[in-house]
């Protein structure tokens, strides 16, 4: 049996093995984490797909996949003993980058990223079927590919409603509520769901099965953080970049190569909310047990207007835009080395204080490393509280593959001339938007701006409701 580098999320292409957690001739259990792989957006764990014994683990740890790459190999319990592919060894690929080279290309797509040493791609001595190709297949999540397992589907029944046709954990559960898991169930062996021949190429299914390959969404592919030579002068010191960073420095490459940024911004009077906070602030507090922050008033704002203005929250997709259903406000979470992005799923259906338990729920989820594949995925819109640094101005990059991303600056009280030409003090703030102009043009992104500050400028004490 074939393990394969899963899908980690939307939009997510390929992992690093950051770890391995068994060897070769290792026992496993099913749904026991036998790697830890690190992607742009979450550190995760593969877990075996079924019982068995660990044969070849067939890439070093450091090393960067896509997906659909074979990472490892084993034997399933109750399958007949395989003859393993010549498959470089975790070792032995490690020791020669020469030896991975000569594997059998059978996955098209499959490739190493950042100049790491090329890994074998499963192929088979003698000649595996060329139209095998495993690379294109490995587009399911590990919650698809457990919810598949334990109900016995085949995945090639289901219908995908994600993007280029992705199948969802949701078209998953829709599956079995409709009976299809019944019907499926029968086929699939109850001890070994993947018994695959022993001579497999390319047919048994992995955790990572192909796909419909996206049919819009720009695929990455090869490097995109080029290593340009940099001369250290005395006294300079040198970081090895670990996988975490040269993900986002990827992520964020590839962004602005794909998606060509524009950048807009407004200036929100905020006094009234500053007011609000701080009358019900404490109470608020005292009751719910975590400080009333300005966040959530910020995400009201936008998921409103993005209900006046859908196309915000939208997708490239080639040859056609897909405007998402769903509401998902990304925020972003710094920590002490890296960037989170979790995922606030079906941000319009909360309250403010709904929205301020989920922003401090995942804020300290993520600065505790304890985000979970499903905190960061399916994300359709991006937040980001660059205020909190002191900031009064950003152009934040486009949380690929999402249509816009906005930032709230610091508040700050400044004089400001009202309309009856008075001079007042107010406490103001500047939005700052960056837009995918192949989406978006000047025009709907200035009223979304504009529908977002006349939102925030209408809370305030008496005019909105917490709860």
């Amino acid at each position: 049996m074939e393990i394969r580098m899963p899908q980690l999320g939307e939009s997510v292409t390929e992992g690093t093995i950051n770890r391995w957690l068994v060897a070769p001739g290792h026992e496993v259990k099913k749904y026991q984490p036998i790697a830890e792989v690190i992607t742009d957006k979450v550190n995760a764990e593969i877990p075996a797909p079924a019982d068995g014994r660990i044969l070849t683990l067939d890439v070093p740890e450091g090393t960067t996949v896509q997906v659909g790459v074979r990472i490892a190999t084993m034997q399933a319990a109750g399958e007949e003993p395989v003859a393993v592919a010549a498959a470089a060894s975790a070792g032995a690929a490690a020791s020669g980058a020469g030896a991975a080279a000569g594997a059998a290309a059978s996955g098209a797509r499959a490739g190493v990223v950042g100049g790491a040493p090329a890994v074998a791609t499963g192929g088979q001595p003698g000649g595996a079927p060329a139209g095998a190709a495993p690379a294109a297949r490995g587009r399911y999540s590990p919650a698809v590919m457990r919810l598949a397992q334990e109900h016995g589907i085949d995945l090639s029944l289901v219908k995908g409603t994600g993007l280029g046709g992705r199948i969802t954990r949701k078209d998953v559960e829709a599956f079995i509520a409709a009976g299809g898991a019944a019907a499926a169930a029968p086929a699939a062996p109850a001890a070994a769901p993947v018994p695959a021949p022993a001579q497999a190429s390319g047919t048994a299914p992995a955790p990572a099965q192909p796909g419909p390959v996206s049919t819009g969404a720009p695929v990455h592919a090869g490097p995109v953080v080029a290593a340009s030579p940099v001369q250290a002068g005395p006294g300079d010191r040198r970081i090895p970049v670990d996988p975490v960073r040269r993900r986002i420095a990827g992520r964020m490459v590839q962004s602005k190569h794909e998606a060509p940024h524009a950048w807009t911004m407004m200036q929100v009077d905020v006094t009234n909310l500053v007011r609000l906070r701080e009358q019900v602030g404490p109470q608020f507090k005292r009751e719910q047990g975590i400080s009333l922050s300005y966040v959530p008033f910020f995400i009201k704002a936008v998921v409103e207007s993005l209900k006046e203005y859908p196309i915000l929250n939208s997708q490239w997709a080639g040859d056609e835009i897909v405007i998402k259903q769903e509401i998902n406000i990304s925020i972003a979470v710094a920590t002490e080395d890296a960037l989170a992005v979790p995922v606030i799923k079906n941000a319009d259906r909360l309250s403010i204080a709904g929205l301020n338990h989920a922003v401090a729920d995942l804020a300290a989820r993520a600065r505790a490393g304890k985000l979970t594949l499903d905190d960061v995925t399916g994300g359709t819109f991006t937040v980001n509280n660059t205020g909190a640094f002191g900031s009064f101005m950003s152009a934040p990059i486009i949380n690929y593959p999402q249509a816009a991303i906005l930032s709230f600056e610091a508040i700050t009280k400044i004089p400001v001339v009202l309309e009856n030409d008075a001079i007042a003090i107010r406490s103001m703030m500047n939005i700052c938007l960056s837009l995918d102009h192949r989406i978006l043009d000047g025009l709907v992104c200035g009223r979304f701006l504009q529908a977002v500050k006349r939102r925030l400028e209408s809370y305030g004490p008496g005019t909105i409701n917490l709860y």
